[in-house]
């Protein structure tokens, strides 16, 4: 990803040493104004966060019509294409994306893999070797390319990108109006990777399409870079305009399809049962199957040969996508945001039945409920989840994971797969397909901000809901990694090696020791709520959100952005020691209880009257896995504490004896040893038992950013000291954040050796295993 600012491209490097640090010195560093680091304020963009008085960006209407060709995997399609030159600048000529040639043979991706060969290969692996190989007949051909009055024009195609030498300029406030016909064979997605494609069921040989990134796209203008034409490389996803989309579908007549925007002619499509189930839906409190299982399974071992065509229409979106196959399953329920109605509706095959139809349609509506409430109102009328092994976002279109064993069981890792990726999927309609970043670029401003977004919406689900990004503590096994494995979130997106500990975790992880420690829930909620306002339908730079936050809340976060979005280095603040000090006598303190953790969200969360879980609203949502959570994991957690006693003597002033000689003063010194700075949180336990915590703002560091010393003036003897007792600053080590000095034990775990079967009931008998306890329950309790 390249930096924000051009600036600093030309700037040696003696003078940006110069400008952005203090050398020798062990302050004015890390505390630094980013300023130079971001775009300068303008009309477009003020120094604010906010869109500026001139602010503008591009527009492009799509009217698409596509047909599948089912027994060859063949899309055709043609779109006429109206682009709004909205800029202040003469266009000489514009560049779409061909985002499907990524399949191309030629296309970089396919090229500049790297490898090594093994003792033992696979097939897959020498396949992987030289991807090119498998990828003949692959990528977009383009058939015809028109303008308005039907001439051809000129255009040159770089790999996933398209020029388009336009006849006359195109001036200010005008606008350009062409045609591109073109065609491609459909992937199989699981073998030739990618967001679309088709998926191919042996038993009832029938394919559910995926068919995503499927039309010539405009690329984004802007007035921060100019024209983004990065090749798009299968990692880091869309830079998008927004405009209206008229969508015509052509598939076998049996198909359903579920697709971004408003169905025009739903009543053609259905039948009339169909049809009145749908009708009824929209009033019904609970999920109604439009399409039910018993009908699918029909339908799946015939193959109409008879074709329909279904209209969509989406008004104010930045992308269309579709999924269509005669195998699925249909439900749908309506939620309500402020007053408007969004139906919610899942799709899914015979092999998710068990978990979808508990869960989809209903995490797709506590998604856009929860979400509207943190960002802005969900503007759309639908919201759909279909399960298709993988997942993707597209407006008004999610694409989840979520099967079953054949038996109707799932392990609980398949039932927290279904509702986290579906709320993160679903989640995105707010990032980037409304607040509408620049992913190519800035991957981390939607994935990590919807990951966020996602753990908020996961603990009000839920309120002991398993979330593995979010919670500060499990982004430390990351941050501890050598330097050389590590890069800062700023990073262009396809050079970042860790994607998911990158630019989701770490950067959920940042917003949300933002909300829960540095400026508290109140504070945070206003700003991110100001951001989504602002940016809702634009397009947001990482500068957008960071002078935004702090323009609301009032609290400048400079110092955070530097070090945890620029920076690699982790948190580790180590308390070197403790000195104790009381009026006339020594204090030999003893060790204390270790504070019991819960992370700070679920904490506060069940303190927070105002949130009813929506498992608790909904008892039809709990299942085994609720009454019995950690079913297929049981963790046993051992610590074996080593206590050392210091003691330490002083002499006070004898003349105020009798001000201070029942109070005990503790002299602690702590050292900076990740390099990242933060808040210090000190949780004191006293010998009675009883606890306080203590919260530094993290200006302590400003004069020195290495070593700092502060006393505490208590009023009890204290037992022992613990840094970061709620895990919420993210601190790499937590051993030297104790005292007295605890050491932390190093484990391992023992295995006895496994066999493939298990003896069952009845004398003799081996039946094959249970593969995960909701199976075993079953077992024992048939």
């Amino acid at each position: 990803m390249r930096l924000i600012t051009l600036v600093l491209l030309s700037l040696s490097i003696s003078v940006l040493h110069a400008q952005s640090h203090n050398p020798g010195s062990n302050h004015a560093n890390r505390f630094e104004e980013l300023d130079y680091l971001l775009q300068s304020p303008s009309e477009y963009r003020t120094a604010s966060g906010a869109p500026g008085p001139k602010y503008w960006q591009q527009r492009a209407d799509y009217n698409i019509a596509v047909e599948l060709d089912e027994p060859n995997n063949r899309i055709t399609g043609t779109e006429t294409i109206t682009y709004f030159n909205n800029s202040p600048d003469v266009l000489s000529y514009v560049w779409l994306q061909l985002d499907e040639n990524f399949h191309n043979p030629q296309a970089d991706v396919n090229r500049d893999n790297t490898g090594k060969m093994q003792d033992r290969m696979t097939n897959q692996q020498l396949d992987a070797l030289e991807p090119w190989r498998r990828l003949d007949g692959y990528g977009i051909n383009l058939t015809r390319v028109v303008n308005a009055a039907g001439k051809a024009l000129k255009y040159t195609i770089v790999k996933t990108m398209m020029r388009i030498d336009l006849p006359e300029a195109l001036k200010p406030g005008q606008q350009f109006v062409f045609t591109i016909d073109w065609n491609y064979k459909v992937p199989d997605k699981l073998t030739r990777y990618g967001r679309g494609g088709y998926e191919y069921f042996a038993e009832d040989d029938n394919n559910l399409y995926s068919i995503a990134q499927f039309y010539p796209r405009m690329a984004v203008y802007s007035d921060f870079k100019g024209w983004q034409h990065l090749q798009f490389r299968s990692g880091a996803e869309f830079a998008l305009n927004f405009g209206n989309f008229n969508l015509k579908i052509t598939v076998p007549a049996d198909h359903v399809v579920a697709a971004t925007g408003e169905c025009l002619n739903y009543k053609e499509m259905m039948t009339a049962k169909e049809y009145e189930r749908w009708q009824s839906a929209q009033t019904a409190k609970d999920i109604v199957e439009i399409v039910t299982l018993d009908e699918a399974l029909k339908k799946s071992k015939t193959k109409s040969s008879e074709k329909k065509t279904w209209i969509f229409k989406a008004d104010n979106v930045r992308d269309v996508a579709f999924n269509t196959s005669r195998r699925l399953v249909w439900d749908a329920m309506p939620v309500f945001v402020e007053g408007k109605k969004v139906m919610c509706m899942s799709y899914y095959g015979k092999e998710a039945y068990p978990i979808y139809r508990k869960y989809s349609t209903k995490a797709t509506a506590h998604t856009i409920k929860t979400y509207s409430k943190y960002t802005i109102p969900y503007p759309y009328p639908v919201a759909q989840s279909v399960e298709a092994a993988i997942g993707m976002e597209y407006p008004m279109l999610a694409m989840n994971p979520g099967r079953a064993a054949p038996d109707g069981s799932y392990t609980e890792a398949a039932k927290y797969s279904c509702i986290g990726v579906t709320i993160h999927e679903v989640g995105h309609n707010f990032f980037p397909m409304i607040v509408n970043s620049d992913e190519r670029q800035w991957w981390w401003m939607d994935e990590g901000l919807n990951t966020f977004c996602q753990f908020l919406t996961e603990r009000e689900f839920d309120a002991d809901y398993p979330s593995t990004r979010g919670p500060a503590h499990l982004i430390t096994d990351y941050m501890r990694l050598p330097k050389n494995e590590l890069e800062p979130i700023m990073t262009k997106g396809d050079a970042v090696s860790k994607v998911g500990s990158n630019a989701y975790a770490k950067a959920a992880t940042g917003l949300n020791i933002l909300r829960e420690t540095i400026l508290g829930r109140e504070l945070f909620d206003f700003g991110f709520q100001e951001y989504a306002k602002r940016w809702a339908f634009k397009h947001p730079t990482p500068a957008d959100l960071f002078r935004t936050l702090e323009d609301a809340t009032g609290v400048d976060l400079d110092w955070f952005w530097r070090g945890w979005y620029f920076g690699t280095d982790p948190v580790d603040i180590a308390i070197d020691s403790v000195k104790v000090f009381k009026v006339d006598d020594a204090l030999t303190p003893t060790p204390g209880g270790v504070a019991v953790y819960n992370d700070i969200n679920r904490l506060r969360n069940k303190d927070d009257k105002s949130i009813q879980f929506y498992v608790d609203a909904d008892t039809t949502l709990r299942d085994f896995y609720y009454y019995n959570r950690g079913a297929d994991a049981a963790y046993t957690i051992e610590q074996a504490n080593k206590q050392k006693d210091d003691a330490y003597k002083a002499d006070i002033d004898k003349d105020n004896l009798a001000k201070w000689k029942d109070k005990y003063f503790y002299e602690l010194q702590f050292s900076n040893k990740g390099g990242l700075v933060m808040p210090i949180i000190l949780e004191w336990t006293f010998k009675d038992g009883t606890k306080q915590v203590d919260k530094i703002p993290v200006t302590v560091w400003l004069l020195n950013e290495e070593k700092v010393s502060k006393v505490f003036i208590k009023d009890k003897e204290v037992a022992s000291v613990k840094l970061d007792p709620n895990r919420e600053t993210a601190d790499v080590n937590e051993a030297n954040g104790q005292w007295p000095v605890k050491e932390m034990p190093t484990k391992f775990s023992l295995f006895r050796q496994t066999t493939t079967g298990f003896t069952g009931p009845g004398a003799g008998q081996t039946v094959a295993p249970p593969t995960n306890a909701m199976q075993r329950a079953k077992q024992k309790n048939p």
